[in-house]
């Protein structure tokens, strides 16, 4: 869609929840990040904040139509006050912020500059390992107020392309609806499409079966966030330091997985679940992973199963179901699977609202920066170990994510020109037919706007 500008010129907005008591210690360190690469990186999720329900598919022309909007720091006898200045409209209600919107606004200064500046570093979290890593998930996710110990409903995680078909749409809202009426929660990557389908659906019928205060919450990242703001029905947002954090944090947080009709993106979270999953050390763990769309949807999913078969080979498929135009039968089978998680972890004494044991190689962890660079020297060869080979995917498709959505992706793709990746020609080929299958299927392309590639294969 093409942005209309529309801004409130000045407003003032008081932090919600972890950061609404601050000490002054606290508001001093908040109010000297002022500028530098910090400042702009809460700028930019900031903005995605405030455009919330508006289908921005282009982080760069959100920051081109709105080049002047900031936010300054200010301390007050509360604790903290926000000042913005040429925010969207879009935000406002008859002069005040939609409540919404706010608390989004409050995600982005607990996790941007908040969580950041505790951890003592400026451009980012420091990890110990692969330990101190999912330490850091875990903290990040505490401090969010999303693992709370006793009973749990079971988060169900919906992965799925922003830019759908209207029949896939409706399907993603008839799945959240039955699982939905059947106690789940429900957590994606908080965008539009097949990211606020399930949410859709689940909010109706946690309502007709009277379930107060079910979550919906939404994980990201602040490369994605502005081309993915979250969906008006998020009610617990969260951004972590990068793709791979977020990834963990989907299967650390969730019980379950449901995959619906994407692209490279999900392709990308597909690769990251099936090389966790398939690891020796969790092949006793129970994890529900269920791929499914309408009728239409069959043949990207023959396509995935087919590429992944062919790829990984069988013991990566086995990890997986597919389910066609079943809502219900959906809905039923991860229901299902989310309780044997929920037995499994009480028998073995494992927290239910936080997967520790589940074993993530240091591959999946480390973040990755697809420069051209990077991606040129992914090594893609049937000659290494498998687990490295599906991390190396991962990685590329991660690579092909920033090109066609991120900012820094698409600028170093307008400056440099495409991607180059290398590899056996038979693992290239195969990577060539997925690829080519998407965007046959319109699944490559951002909305309303013609395909070009970000991306060559080489031999």
């Amino acid at each position: 869609m093409t942005l209309t500008r529309n801004i409130v010129e000045r407003s003032s907005v008081i932090p919600e929840g972890s950061l609404a008591v601050l000490s002054q210690a606290e508001v001093n360190d908040l109010c000297v990040t002022t500028r530098g690469p910090l400042y702009d990186m809460f700028r930019r999720c900031a903005l995605a904040a405030l455009t919330c329900g508006m289908e921005v598919d282009s982080a760069l022309e959100l920051l081109a139509v709105y080049a002047d909007f900031d936010v300054k720091f200010e301390q007050a006898a509360h604790g903290l006050r926000l000042h913005l200045f040429n925010a969207p409209a879009h935000a406002f209600v008859d002069g005040r912020m939609i409540r919404g919107i706010r608390e989004h606004l409050s995600a982005v200064l607990r996790d941007i500059v908040y969580i950041n500046r505790q951890s003592g570093t400026a451009g980012g979290v420091q990890d110990a390992g692969p330990s101190g890593i999912t330490h850091t998930v875990f903290q990040i996710l505490r401090q969010a107020s999303l693992l709370v110990p006793g009973p749990q409903r079971g988060v169900a995680v919906c992965w799925g392309g922003h830019s759908i078909t209207r029949p896939e749409y409706d399907y993603c809202k008839a799945v959240g609806y039955q699982m939905g009426l059947r106690g789940l929660e429900i957590c994606t990557g908080c965008g539009p499409g097949a990211m606020k389908g399930p949410m859709k659906g689940a909010t109706i019928a946690h309502a007709k079966q009277r379930i107060t205060q079910a979550r919906y919450i939404g994980l990201t990242e602040p490369g994605i966030i502005a081309a993915e703001a979250p969906n008006p029905i998020v009610s617990d947002l969260v951004i972590l330091p990068d793709v791979e954090k977020r990834l963990e944090g989907f299967m650390r947080l969730g019980h379950g997985v449901v995959v619906f009709p994407g692209g490279v993106g999900t392709a990308e979270e597909i690769l990251f679940a099936l090389g966790v999953l398939a690891h020796p050390d969790n092949a006793e763990f129970p994890f529900p992973l269920i791929f499914t769309g309408p009728a239409d949807s069959a043949g990207y999913f023959g396509h995935l199963d087919g590429y992944i078969r062919r790829t990984l080979g069988e013991r990566f498929a086995q990890r997986y179901q597919i389910i066609l135009d079943d809502p219900p039968g959906v809905a039923a089978a991860m229901r299902r699977g989310v309780d044997r998680v929920l037995d499994f972890r009480e028998v073995h004494d494992d927290a239910t609202y936080f997967n520790w044991s589940l074993r993530i190689d240091e591959r999946f962890q480390a973040a990755f920066s697809p420069t051209h660079e990077a991606m040129a020297g992914l090594e893609l060869s049937r000659d290494l170990p498998m687990h490295v080979l599906v991390s190396n995917l991962r990685r590329a498709f991660s690579g092909l994510v920033s090109g066609n959505v991120k900012e820094e992706g698409m600028r170093a793709i307008a400056t440099h020109g495409p991607f180059e990746l290398r590899g056996d020609p038979q693992l290239m080929a195969e990577l060539d037919q997925l690829l080519r299958a998407f965007a046959a299927q319109g699944r490559m392309r951002l909305e309303g706007r013609p395909y070009l590639p970000c991306y060559r294969l080489r031999c």
